[in-house]
């Protein structure tokens, strides 16, 4: 890393078929840098689109990097850091807007607390909705509470998502959503940035596990907000859940690679053992209500799709691609 004294902080973009959007998201970086000495970077993903082109024409100042294949959201992220510079490393999404005043007030607070090592803000659509900002992390039984719906009856348990705060307040949490993730370079040098393991999806739940278990704080900073779509990549690869806006399949399979890996085999088995329960319950649910057979299918093929990748992945110890 070379001349970290003249930037504040880069930021890096991850472009894939979202050239409309990467536009609009560059501009809005360059309006909110006022104060700050900002770097972009963008790595193309091999996008299908006219991404490469825009950025060449109209952002000849970033840095690009232009892939040849889809490397995936986490190891796009790490071909960046050789070229990143400056005290912080901002990757955001390109669907993903900042306010006018969300870098300048995110940087004075990383530089006001030292522990702080990974920032996050709160989110919203573009109505205003408030979007899961500051979240836990997940477990084999939380996520089976939450497929079920037994969540209602278990309320003694942790979920992912709690939006029955204020939102008003600095938080430390578990983990911020990666579409915003401002990290101390300090950190990325102690711990690195994102496991190549995972192709899309839990990269930024893993290291925020990882920076937690290091002794960093990972914090929601309420005073700014960012506007993220959501989904736009993924609709140009596939069907995306309805809920999640994600790629079930590889969803699924970042689950089984982050369960194996912080919480060992007994975690990833008992992961995949309460999906197939939650699927199982769920069906039989469907049953008593009188709604046979409509709609079962889904969960058969949700069932035999997380043991298939639970095998393809070695029981979670290797990824597919």
């Amino acid at each position: 890393m070379t001349g970290i004294d003249d930037v504040d902080v880069t930021v890096v973009f991850v472009s894939y078929n979202t050239a409309g959007l990467l536009k609009e998201s560059i501009g809005r970086v360059r309006a909110a840098a006022s104060g700050l000495r900002v770097k972009i970077v963008v790595v193309d993903n091999s996008s299908k689109d006219d991404s490469v082109a825009v950025l060449r024409s109209e952002f000849p100042d970033c840095e690009l990097i232009v892939n040849d294949s889809n490397v995936g959201f986490g190891r796009a992220n790490n071909q960046a850091l050789p070229l990143a510079e400056g005290r912080y490393v901002l990757m955001l999404n390109t669907d993903a807007f900042v306010s006018s005043d969300t870098l300048s007030k995110t940087v004075a607070y990383m530089d006001a607390h030292a522990s702080c090592g990974i920032l996050g803000v709160k989110l919203v659509d573009w109505e205003g909705k408030l979007q899961p900002s500051a979240r836990y992390f997940p477990t084999p039984l939380n996520r089976f509470l939450l497929r079920t719906g037994l969540d209602r009856i278990f309320r003694g348990v942790r979920m992912i998502d709690d939006l029955s705060w204020d939102h008003a307040s600095v938080r430390c949490c578990d983990w911020v959503p990666g579409c915003f993730y401002l990290v101390r370079r300090e950190l990325i040098d102690q711990i690195g940035l994102f496991d190549p393991r995972y192709f899309l999806y839990s990269e930024e739940i893993d290291h925020c596990f990882a920076a937690r278990k290091a002794g960093w704080q990972v914090a929601f900073f309420p005073d700014t907000s960012v506007v993220h779509v959501g989904g736009e990549s993924a609709k140009s690869e596939g069907e995306i859940t309805a809920s999640g806006r994600q790629l079930e399949g590889l969803q699924i399979e970042s689950e089984l690679l982050y369960f194996r890996k912080n919480h060992g085999a007994v975690g990833v088995w008992t992961h995949v053992l309460l999906t197939t329960l939650g699927d199982a319950l769920i069906v039989l649910r469907r049953l008593v209500r009188g709604r046979l057979p409509v709609g079962f299918g889904a969960y058969a093929k949700h069932a035999a799709r997380v043991w298939s990748l639970f095998r393809r992945t070695r029981c979670g110890t290797a990824p597919t691609r």
